[in-house]
Protein backbone atom coordinates (compact mmCIF):
# COMPACT_ATOMS: atom_id res chain seq x y z
CA UNK A 1 0.00 0.00 0.00
CA UNK A 2 1.03 3.60 -0.14
CA UNK A 3 3.08 4.92 2.84
CA UNK A 4 1.73 5.08 6.15
CA UNK A 5 1.64 8.60 7.52
CA UNK A 6 -0.17 9.16 10.99
CA UNK A 7 -2.06 12.90 11.15
CA UNK A 8 -1.75 14.94 14.51
CA UNK A 9 -4.24 17.50 12.58
CA UNK A 10 -7.11 17.48 10.21
CA UNK A 11 -8.75 14.34 11.75
CA UNK A 12 -12.71 14.72 11.56
CA UNK A 13 -13.56 13.21 15.13
CA UNK A 14 -16.54 11.82 15.63
CA UNK A 15 -18.11 10.88 19.33
CA UNK A 16 -18.98 7.74 19.94
CA UNK A 17 -22.12 5.69 19.16
CA UNK A 18 -25.42 6.96 20.30
CA UNK A 19 -28.99 5.41 20.50
CA UNK A 20 -30.19 5.47 16.69
CA UNK A 21 -33.44 6.89 17.81
CA UNK A 22 -31.44 10.01 19.19
CA UNK A 23 -31.50 11.36 15.35
CA UNK A 24 -34.90 13.08 15.97
CA UNK A 25 -34.91 16.35 16.01
CA UNK A 26 -34.22 18.17 19.70
CA UNK A 27 -36.56 20.96 19.01
CA UNK A 28 -39.67 20.95 16.25
CA UNK A 29 -38.01 21.26 12.64
CA UNK A 30 -37.69 24.26 10.69
CA UNK A 31 -34.56 25.86 9.19
CA UNK A 32 -31.75 27.03 12.19
CA UNK A 33 -32.78 23.62 14.30
CA UNK A 34 -30.44 21.56 15.70
CA UNK A 35 -30.67 17.51 15.47
CA UNK A 36 -28.96 15.54 17.90
CA UNK A 37 -26.48 12.96 16.86
CA UNK A 38 -27.32 9.52 15.79
CA UNK A 39 -23.85 7.89 15.66
CA UNK A 40 -23.23 3.94 15.38
CA UNK A 41 -20.01 2.42 15.18
CA UNK A 42 -18.98 -1.11 14.68
CA UNK A 43 -16.15 -3.67 13.18
CA UNK A 44 -17.17 -4.27 9.70
CA UNK A 45 -17.87 -7.56 9.14
CA UNK A 46 -15.53 -8.87 6.10
CA UNK A 47 -12.34 -6.66 7.09
CA UNK A 48 -12.77 -5.67 10.60
CA UNK A 49 -11.97 -2.16 10.26
CA UNK A 50 -14.16 0.68 12.68
CA UNK A 51 -16.90 1.88 10.58
CA UNK A 52 -19.34 4.90 11.89
CA UNK A 53 -22.88 5.20 10.35
CA UNK A 54 -23.39 9.22 11.03
CA UNK A 55 -26.97 9.08 10.15
CA UNK A 56 -30.16 6.77 10.84
CA UNK A 57 -31.33 4.54 8.30
CA UNK A 58 -34.68 5.28 9.67
CA UNK A 59 -34.91 8.15 7.72
CA UNK A 60 -33.22 8.78 4.42
CA UNK A 61 -29.68 10.63 4.05
CA UNK A 62 -27.76 11.46 0.84
CA UNK A 63 -24.27 12.45 0.04
CA UNK A 64 -23.66 15.55 -2.72
CA UNK A 65 -21.25 13.95 -5.36
CA UNK A 66 -17.70 14.19 -5.22
CA UNK A 67 -17.30 17.37 -7.63
CA UNK A 68 -19.99 19.43 -5.15
CA UNK A 69 -17.41 19.28 -2.76
CA UNK A 70 -19.69 18.24 -0.05
CA UNK A 71 -17.04 18.22 2.61
CA UNK A 72 -15.74 21.57 4.12
CA UNK A 73 -11.46 21.94 3.86
CA UNK A 74 -12.11 24.53 6.95
CA UNK A 75 -15.01 23.49 10.02
CA UNK A 76 -14.89 20.16 9.99
CA UNK A 77 -18.49 19.73 8.46
CA UNK A 78 -20.49 17.85 6.20
CA UNK A 79 -22.95 19.28 3.42
CA UNK A 80 -25.73 16.46 3.05
CA UNK A 81 -29.72 16.43 2.37
CA UNK A 82 -31.77 14.55 4.62
CA UNK A 83 -35.68 13.38 4.38
CA UNK A 84 -35.54 13.39 8.43
CA UNK A 85 -38.67 16.47 8.65
CA UNK A 86 -40.66 14.14 6.26
CA UNK A 87 -39.17 15.77 2.90
CA UNK A 88 -35.81 16.64 1.56
CA UNK A 89 -33.81 19.70 3.19
CA UNK A 90 -29.84 20.53 3.28
CA UNK A 91 -27.99 19.72 6.80
CA UNK A 92 -24.78 20.54 7.65
CA UNK A 93 -23.19 18.13 10.27
CA UNK A 94 -20.98 19.17 12.78
CA UNK A 95 -18.68 15.85 12.82
CA UNK A 96 -17.18 16.20 16.32
CA UNK A 97 -20.39 16.58 18.19
CA UNK A 98 -22.17 14.66 14.93
CA UNK A 99 -25.25 17.25 14.82
CA UNK A 100 -26.65 18.22 12.09
CA UNK A 101 -28.18 21.70 11.62
CA UNK A 102 -31.12 22.44 9.40
CA UNK A 103 -30.11 24.69 6.64
CA UNK A 104 -33.45 25.06 4.16
CA UNK A 105 -37.19 25.06 4.48
CA UNK A 106 -37.46 24.85 0.42
CA UNK A 107 -40.68 23.37 -1.22
CA UNK A 108 -38.76 20.71 -3.56
CA UNK A 109 -35.68 20.48 -2.69
CA UNK A 110 -33.76 18.56 -5.12
CA UNK A 111 -31.40 16.50 -2.94
CA UNK A 112 -29.12 15.17 -5.51
CA UNK A 113 -28.16 18.62 -6.37
CA UNK A 114 -26.16 20.58 -3.68
CA UNK A 115 -22.92 22.22 -3.96
CA UNK A 116 -20.59 23.61 -1.06
CA UNK A 117 -19.04 27.47 -2.41
CA UNK A 118 -15.81 27.82 -2.92
CA UNK A 119 -14.86 29.98 0.31
CA UNK A 120 -17.70 27.40 2.25
CA UNK A 121 -19.77 29.96 3.37
CA UNK A 122 -22.03 29.06 1.50
CA UNK A 123 -24.06 26.32 -0.86
CA UNK A 124 -26.35 26.13 -3.73
CA UNK A 125 -29.29 24.06 -4.50
CA UNK A 126 -32.34 23.86 -6.34
CA UNK A 127 -36.02 24.53 -5.21
CA UNK A 128 -37.72 23.62 -7.50
CA UNK A 129 -37.18 26.17 -10.70
CA UNK A 130 -34.93 27.77 -8.87
CA UNK A 131 -31.26 27.64 -8.29
CA UNK A 132 -30.92 29.15 -4.72
CA UNK A 133 -27.57 30.41 -2.63
CA UNK A 134 -27.30 30.18 1.15
CA UNK A 135 -25.48 31.80 3.58
CA UNK A 136 -24.55 28.79 5.98
CA UNK A 137 -24.13 31.34 8.94
CA UNK A 138 -26.72 33.60 8.68
CA UNK A 139 -29.13 31.52 6.62
CA UNK A 140 -30.09 34.04 4.55
CA UNK A 141 -31.03 33.21 0.78
CA UNK A 142 -30.97 34.44 -2.85
CA UNK A 143 -31.81 33.19 -5.86
CA UNK A 144 -29.91 33.56 -8.85
CA UNK A 145 -31.61 31.95 -11.54
CA UNK A 146 -34.71 30.90 -12.10
CA UNK A 147 -35.39 27.91 -15.32
CA UNK A 148 -37.54 28.81 -17.65
CA UNK A 149 -41.33 27.83 -17.75
CA UNK A 150 -41.24 24.18 -19.99
CA UNK A 151 -38.21 22.79 -18.39
CA UNK A 152 -36.84 21.37 -15.14
CA UNK A 153 -33.55 20.37 -13.47
CA UNK A 154 -31.26 18.07 -14.64
CA UNK A 155 -29.16 15.79 -13.08
CA UNK A 156 -25.71 17.63 -11.20
CA UNK A 157 -24.87 21.40 -9.78
CA UNK A 158 -21.23 22.33 -10.16
CA UNK A 159 -19.27 25.23 -9.17
CA UNK A 160 -16.47 26.59 -10.43
CA UNK A 161 -13.60 27.39 -7.98
CA UNK A 162 -13.38 31.01 -7.84
CA UNK A 163 -17.20 31.19 -6.88
CA UNK A 164 -17.87 33.13 -9.52
CA UNK A 165 -20.18 30.93 -12.04
CA UNK A 166 -22.23 27.55 -11.40
CA UNK A 167 -22.97 25.07 -14.20
CA UNK A 168 -26.33 23.27 -14.57
CA UNK A 169 -28.71 21.24 -16.44
CA UNK A 170 -32.25 22.36 -17.64
CA UNK A 171 -34.49 19.45 -19.12
CA UNK A 172 -37.94 18.92 -20.94
CA UNK A 173 -38.61 15.64 -22.53
CA UNK A 174 -35.81 14.37 -24.66
CA UNK A 175 -33.90 17.58 -24.88
CA UNK A 176 -30.88 18.65 -22.87
CA UNK A 177 -29.36 22.23 -21.97
CA UNK A 178 -26.15 23.26 -20.32
CA UNK A 179 -26.09 26.65 -18.72
CA UNK A 180 -23.34 28.54 -17.57
CA UNK A 181 -24.93 30.80 -14.53
CA UNK A 182 -22.95 33.99 -13.63
CA UNK A 183 -23.51 33.85 -9.70
CA UNK A 184 -23.58 37.50 -9.38
CA UNK A 185 -25.62 38.60 -12.11
CA UNK A 186 -27.87 35.36 -13.03
CA UNK A 187 -26.95 36.04 -16.55
CA UNK A 188 -27.49 32.58 -18.46
CA UNK A 189 -25.35 31.32 -20.97
CA UNK A 190 -26.25 28.64 -23.60
CA UNK A 191 -23.69 26.15 -23.67
CA UNK A 192 -25.29 22.79 -25.60
CA UNK A 193 -28.22 22.07 -26.33
CA UNK A 194 -29.20 18.52 -27.50
CA UNK A 195 -31.49 15.40 -27.77
CA UNK A 196 -28.82 13.45 -25.94
CA UNK A 197 -28.92 12.93 -21.89
CA UNK A 198 -26.79 15.94 -19.70
CA UNK A 199 -25.42 15.53 -16.45
CA UNK A 200 -22.69 15.74 -13.51
CA UNK A 201 -21.43 19.22 -15.18
CA UNK A 202 -18.02 19.37 -13.68
CA UNK A 203 -16.32 23.00 -14.15
CA UNK A 204 -12.36 22.72 -14.46
CA UNK A 205 -9.83 23.85 -12.31
CA UNK A 206 -8.15 26.71 -13.04
CA UNK A 207 -9.09 27.29 -16.30
CA UNK A 208 -12.95 28.21 -18.15
CA UNK A 209 -14.45 25.25 -19.44
CA UNK A 210 -16.62 22.15 -18.15
CA UNK A 211 -16.40 18.73 -18.08
CA UNK A 212 -19.54 17.02 -18.53
CA UNK A 213 -21.73 13.68 -19.75
CA UNK A 214 -23.45 13.37 -23.08
CA UNK A 215 -24.78 10.30 -23.24
CA UNK A 216 -22.42 7.44 -22.75
CA UNK A 217 -19.46 10.04 -23.39
CA UNK A 218 -17.82 13.23 -21.54
CA UNK A 219 -17.70 16.37 -23.35
CA UNK A 220 -15.83 20.07 -22.69
CA UNK A 221 -17.66 23.04 -23.45
CA UNK A 222 -15.42 26.33 -22.82
CA UNK A 223 -17.53 29.21 -21.16
CA UNK A 224 -17.76 31.32 -23.75
CA UNK A 225 -18.74 28.63 -26.16
CA UNK A 226 -16.10 28.92 -28.61
CA UNK A 227 -15.51 25.15 -28.16
CA UNK A 228 -17.50 22.30 -27.34
CA UNK A 229 -16.19 18.94 -27.90
CA UNK A 230 -16.67 15.04 -26.83
CA UNK A 231 -13.24 13.95 -25.66
CA UNK A 232 -11.49 11.25 -27.42
CA UNK A 233 -11.64 8.87 -24.54
CA UNK A 234 -11.11 4.45 -24.71
CA UNK A 235 -13.62 2.66 -26.40
CA UNK A 236 -16.74 2.08 -24.70
CA UNK A 237 -19.05 4.07 -21.84
CA UNK A 238 -17.06 6.72 -19.47
CA UNK A 239 -18.88 6.37 -16.20
CA UNK A 240 -18.00 9.24 -13.31
CA UNK A 241 -15.69 11.46 -14.24
CA UNK A 242 -13.77 14.06 -12.06
CA UNK A 243 -10.65 16.49 -12.65
CA UNK A 244 -7.10 15.79 -11.54
CA UNK A 245 -6.11 18.32 -8.89
CA UNK A 246 -4.71 20.90 -10.93
CA UNK A 247 -6.93 20.24 -13.78
CA UNK A 248 -4.52 19.16 -16.14
CA UNK A 249 -5.90 15.70 -16.95
CA UNK A 250 -9.36 13.85 -16.66
CA UNK A 251 -9.69 11.05 -14.44
CA UNK A 252 -12.72 8.39 -15.65
CA UNK A 253 -14.13 5.29 -15.18
CA UNK A 254 -13.90 2.98 -18.40
CA UNK A 255 -16.86 0.28 -18.82
CA UNK A 256 -15.99 -1.53 -21.75
CA UNK A 257 -18.82 -3.05 -24.26
CA UNK A 258 -17.16 -6.54 -23.66
CA UNK A 259 -18.79 -7.17 -20.20
CA UNK A 260 -16.35 -9.50 -19.61
CA UNK A 261 -14.02 -7.26 -18.75
CA UNK A 262 -13.26 -5.33 -15.86
CA UNK A 263 -14.36 -1.58 -15.42
CA UNK A 264 -11.25 0.22 -15.33
CA UNK A 265 -10.13 3.77 -14.10
CA UNK A 266 -8.02 5.88 -17.06
CA UNK A 267 -6.61 9.04 -17.50
CA UNK A 268 -7.49 11.76 -20.60
CA UNK A 269 -4.94 15.17 -21.52
CA UNK A 270 -7.59 17.56 -23.62
CA UNK A 271 -4.11 19.67 -24.32
CA UNK A 272 -2.88 16.74 -26.06
CA UNK A 273 -5.70 13.94 -26.79
CA UNK A 274 -3.55 11.78 -24.79
CA UNK A 275 -6.03 8.39 -23.21
CA UNK A 276 -4.24 6.04 -20.81
CA UNK A 277 -5.09 3.58 -18.10
CA UNK A 278 -4.15 3.59 -14.58
CA UNK A 279 -5.94 0.22 -13.50
CA UNK A 280 -8.35 -2.28 -13.69
CA UNK A 281 -10.90 -2.31 -10.84
CA UNK A 282 -13.36 -4.55 -9.11
CA UNK A 283 -15.92 -3.70 -10.87
CA UNK A 284 -16.00 0.34 -9.69
CA UNK A 285 -19.35 1.81 -10.25
CA UNK A 286 -18.00 5.02 -8.79
CA UNK A 287 -14.90 6.59 -6.84
CA UNK A 288 -13.43 9.80 -6.00
CA UNK A 289 -9.69 10.63 -5.80
CA UNK A 290 -7.69 11.69 -2.64
CA UNK A 291 -5.57 15.43 -2.34
CA UNK A 292 -2.90 14.09 -4.90
CA UNK A 293 -4.71 11.89 -6.73
CA UNK A 294 -2.17 8.71 -5.88
CA UNK A 295 -5.04 6.66 -4.08
CA UNK A 296 -8.75 6.15 -5.10
CA UNK A 297 -11.65 4.79 -3.13
CA UNK A 298 -14.35 3.02 -5.18
CA UNK A 299 -17.65 1.51 -5.05
CA UNK A 300 -17.79 -1.97 -6.87
CA UNK A 301 -21.19 -2.50 -8.17
CA UNK A 302 -20.31 -6.62 -7.96
CA UNK A 303 -23.46 -8.29 -6.29
CA UNK A 304 -20.87 -11.39 -5.42
CA UNK A 305 -18.28 -8.36 -3.83
CA UNK A 306 -20.35 -5.34 -2.92
CA UNK A 307 -17.61 -3.53 -0.71
CA UNK A 308 -15.93 -0.18 -0.49
CA UNK A 309 -12.07 -0.46 -1.43
CA UNK A 310 -8.84 1.74 -2.17
CA UNK A 311 -6.93 1.46 -4.89
CA UNK A 312 -3.36 2.72 -5.05
CA UNK A 313 -2.49 3.95 -8.37
CA UNK A 314 1.93 3.13 -8.35
CA UNK A 315 1.23 -0.13 -7.49
CA UNK A 316 -2.01 -1.51 -9.27
CA UNK A 317 -3.42 -2.59 -5.95
CA UNK A 318 -6.59 -2.77 -3.96
CA UNK A 319 -7.76 -2.63 -0.33
CA UNK A 320 -11.06 -3.87 1.12
CA UNK A 321 -12.08 -1.21 3.36
CA UNK A 322 -15.63 -2.63 4.53
CA UNK A 323 -19.03 -3.84 2.85
CA UNK A 324 -21.49 -1.53 1.43
CA UNK A 325 -24.15 -3.70 0.63
CA UNK A 326 -26.31 -1.48 -0.93
CA UNK A 327 -29.32 -2.69 -3.15
CA UNK A 328 -28.03 0.60 -5.20
CA UNK A 329 -24.64 1.30 -5.56
CA UNK A 330 -25.06 4.48 -7.21
CA UNK A 331 -26.01 6.19 -3.90
CA UNK A 332 -22.26 4.53 -2.15
CA UNK A 333 -20.78 7.71 -3.73
CA UNK A 334 -17.72 7.46 -1.71
CA UNK A 335 -15.47 10.67 -1.25
CA UNK A 336 -12.37 11.47 0.25
CA UNK A 337 -11.77 14.01 3.47
CA UNK A 338 -9.55 17.20 1.81
CA UNK A 339 -7.21 15.75 3.76
CA UNK A 340 -7.12 12.56 2.11
CA UNK A 341 -7.65 10.84 6.18
CA UNK A 342 -10.96 9.98 6.19
CA UNK A 343 -13.59 8.15 3.29
CA UNK A 344 -17.39 9.27 3.56
CA UNK A 345 -20.14 6.99 1.43
CA UNK A 346 -23.82 5.68 1.19
CA UNK A 347 -25.82 3.00 1.88
CA UNK A 348 -29.20 1.32 2.00
CA UNK A 349 -27.67 -2.02 4.09
CA UNK A 350 -29.25 -1.11 7.32
CA UNK A 351 -32.63 0.51 6.05
CA UNK A 352 -33.48 3.50 4.34
CA UNK A 353 -29.99 5.07 2.49
CA UNK A 354 -27.49 6.16 5.31
CA UNK A 355 -24.35 7.95 5.64
CA UNK A 356 -20.73 6.05 6.49
CA UNK A 357 -17.42 7.10 7.55
CA UNK A 358 -14.21 5.30 8.15
CA UNK A 359 -10.88 6.45 8.83
CA UNK A 360 -7.98 5.83 6.48
CA UNK A 361 -4.94 7.57 8.05
CA UNK A 362 -3.11 3.91 8.54
CA UNK A 363 -3.26 3.20 4.54
CA UNK A 364 -3.11 6.95 2.68
CA UNK A 365 -0.78 10.03 3.76
CA UNK A 366 -1.86 12.98 4.65
CA UNK A 367 -2.30 15.82 1.68
CA UNK A 368 -2.85 19.14 1.87
CA UNK A 369 -6.55 20.74 2.63
CA UNK A 370 -7.08 21.69 -0.99
CA UNK A 371 -8.90 19.09 -3.39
Amino acid sequence: MSRVKRSRRGFLALVPAFSVASCFASQTSGKGKIFAAALKSYADATTEIPVTRITDPAVSSLLPAAYARPLARRGNFLLYASDITGRFEAFRMDLKSGQSRQLTEAAALDPHALALDADERGFFYFDGNQLIFENISHLRTRVVYEIPDGFIPGRGLGVAEDGQYAAIVEKKDERHRLRLIHIATGQATLLADCGDPIRDPVPRPGRASILYHRGEAVWLANFDGSQNYRLRTAEGETGPALWSPEGRTVLYLNYPADTHKLHNIREFTPDTNEDQAISDTSQFVAFDRNGDASVFVGASGSKASPYVLLLVRAVHRELTLAEHRSTDASIVSPVFAPNSQRIFFGSDQHGKAAIYTMSVARFVAETGGDR
